[in-house]
């Protein structure tokens, strides 16, 4: 099995739903008694939320840089970013090192696609669901995405960074995400991504309205892959 490096930390409740995913995923395919050989660099997530500046972003892309170096050199054959949000910085910290960073929204378009899924709905935190950085990778395998909607933006925003990433999940944030999905079906959605790890807490990925994409189940699928060799 290869070894792979997680930059996690962001947040460290996303940082233990991947090591569980991961773990799960290699004992599915190589026995009960097997675990993953994982890299995990826990960083501070002090400062790392709700950035908005080019200066904050630019010291943000520069750190998880550093640790995708660190992650090299102990020995990581590839990397996951534990986050949706910090892959706006992908491409500095892709080219920071020599091994594959495994884009996360690249391995949602692919199963999307092979899915046959034309119109779907992302949801995650403001840059995720308004940027152009993850949404392209969608829109290039031809999925159309429905436009945000500014007021589920700012609800999910705040659930996601005044609870979610706090450890809690309000039943008034699961009725909030379920009135959310209700809607973007009425609005033509064939599925929705999951475009922040935290939101499984308030979403149940397995029984919903809608077909929903976990992006941390799908992304810790392809590092399990990774680890298996294909």
């Amino acid at each position: 099995m290869r070894k792979i490096g997680l930059i996690g930390g962001m947040s460290w409740l996303s940082t233990r739903t991947y090591y569980e995913h991961i773990n799960k995923g290699v004992q599915a395919r190589s026995g009960p008694r097997s675990s993953a050989p994982l890299l995990i660099e826990s960083l501070d997530s002090t400062g790392m939320t709700r950035l908005s500046s080019k200066e904050e972003w630019d010291q943000a892309a520069e750190v998880l840089a550093a640790s995708a170096q660190r992650l090299e050199a102990a020995g990581a054959t590839a990397l996951l970013i534990g986050a949706n949000s910090m892959h706006k910085v992908y491409d500095t910290v892709a080219r920071a090192v020599s091994v594959p960073v495994i884009h996360i929204a690249e391995c949602v378009a692919a199963k999307m696609e092979a899915d046959g899924v034309k119109k779907a709905a992302l949801i995650g935190t403001r840059n995720v669901m308004v940027e152009s950085f993850y949404r392209q990778k969608l829109i290039a395998r031809d999925i159309e995405l429905l436009p945000p909607e500014m007021g589920f933006v700012e609800t999910l925003d705040r659930i996601i960074y005044d609870e979610l990433l706090l450890g809690k999940a309000s039943r008034q944030s699961e009725r909030e995400l379920k009135t959310i999905l209700t809607n973007l079906e009425q609005d033509g959605a064939e599925a929705v991504v999951l475009g922040c790890t935290e939101l499984e807490m308030v979403v149940d990925v397995d029984a919903n309205v809608l077909p929903i994409y976990d992006c941390t189940r799908i992304h810790a699928a392809a590092a399990v892959d990774w680890i298996m060799g294909g």
